[in-house]
């Protein structure tokens, strides 16, 4: 089982072949993830900071694409498959935004030997 480290929180395992964001949101982080995880927004976005965490999907590199100035480290949790160990932090969180009363949808889960396209 992977381990997923979450800068500045902790670590949790993690189901191999599960969306990071699930990982993340499962071991009690309050990851922001408001279009459910479908690679249309962006505030699932983490810091790979160690670890591979796999291709790009097509949705997510065209959405990050969007974005002036983005770290390369970056990516959308979402649209990552944990594979194995991964070192990250996370970008947006709830806590950080009053404003909102909720993370958004809660992803699905997604079968662990398939890809992740978007809804």
């Amino acid at each position: 089982m992977p381990t997923i480290k979450i800068d500045g929180i902790g670590e949790s395992g993690c189901d191999e072949g599960r969306r990071l964001v699930l990982c993340i949101e499962d071991a009690g982080v309050d990851i922001l993830h408001r279009c459910g995880g479908n690679a249309r927004c962006t505030t699932c976005r983490v810091a790979i900071l160690d670890g591979d965490p796999g291709p790009m999907t097509g949705p997510e590199a065209e959405r990050l694409g969007r974005i002036a100035d983005l770290d390369p480290t970056t990516r959308l949790s979402c649209q990552v498959q944990v594979r194995s160990d991964l070192s990250v932090r996370v970008l947006h969180r709830l806590r950080d935004n009053p404003d909102m009363d909720d993370p958004g949808p809660r992803p699905i889960e997604w079968p662990a030997d398939g890809p992740l396209p978007p809804e």
